[in-house]
């Protein structure tokens, strides 16, 4: 073995150590183009640390996906914006700079049943993640059912501060399965010590004045949960009918525009069932 393999074996002894796995991975190919290259001794230093850090950067984006715990992975650039309606490309590309989440705002996708709402919450939490944001995907029966069973085994405390660590919380199908009341006031609690803290992505079927019949029939807790999640708040609501639905049909989808709430929105259960939730658009 020449002298120079045996230094570079040598070197990716020094890395293990170190635990540098993207310059082990990447050393030989680096001493390869330095010779090549003729680079200096700074040269060299500098590309191989950028190689460690490009590495560990990539590594946290997995971690960070992983610890999300999606279903599956979905991205903005896989979703059908000129099918969907009520869902502006625009603003959507805005929250994905997740200045939102700096903000501990929140963000409420509502409307019917197949139009996009958890496809745009799963890439959004996706675009949180690669950033390096910590990020937790839940639906709200499973999250509800998991409440109820920390508090059960005592644990409650635990669970709530793992979630509050989390910079978003993603909420999905709200309004698919009832809660009881004791579920409902944990779910209220839970978002309750999020509020103004970390950020919470709610999806619904639901109209907001429909929310009561979810939470355990309880209108005023429903009001005090809605008062919570609108305030500083971004509402969108998509239309139209279910996109499995018009695949299957072959039926055609018009382009829709967005809507948002105004930051400071005020929610309530009493809200009319037959509006839409709108708002002003929302400056930036």
């Amino acid at each position: 073995m020449s002298r120079t393999a045996v230094v570079t074996d040598m070197l990716k002894g020094r890395t293990r150590e170190l635990k540098m796995p993207g310059l082990t991975r990447g050393l030989d190919s680096l001493v390869r183009q330095a010779r090549a290259d003729k680079w200096t001794y700074e040269d060299f230093l500098y590309e191989a640390l950028s190689v460690e850090v490009a590495s560990r950067a990539e590594s946290a984006v997995r971690s960070r996906l992983r610890e999300a715990r999606f279903p599956e992975l979905k991205t903005l650039d896989g979703f059908d914006f000129d099918a969907a309606e009520g869902i502006d490309r625009e603003v959507i590309a805005d929250l994905a700079r997740c200045d939102w989440i700096d903000s501990a705002e929140n963000l409420i996708l509502a409307g019917p049943i197949g139009t996009g709402k958890t496809h745009v919450a799963i890439a959004l939490g996706v675009e949180a993640a690669r950033q390096r944001r910590r990020v937790a995907f839940c639906r709200a029966a499973d999250l509800v059912q998991s409440l109820v069973e920390a508090r059960d085994q005592r644990e409650l405390g635990r669970l709530q501060r793992r979630v509050a660590r989390v910079s978003l919380l993603i909420v999905d199908e709200v309004g698919f399965v009832p809660f009881d009341r004791a579920g409902a006031e944990l779910l209220f609690n839970l978002i309750a010590l999020r509020y103004e803290r970390s950020s919470v992505l709610i999806t619904t079927n639901l109209a907001f004045a429909e929310w009561p019949k979810v939470f355990g029939g309880d209108e005023k807790l429903t009001t005090a949960l809605l008062d919570r999640l609108a305030h500083h708040a971004t509402v969108i609501t998509t239309q139209g009918r279910s996109f499995r639905m018009k695949g299957r049909r072959g039926g055609g989808a018009a382009a829709g525009q967005g809507r948002r709430a105004t930051k400071g929105a005020t929610a309530t259960a009493g809200a009319t069932k037959k509006k839409p939730l709108k708002g002003r658009a929302k400056k930036r």
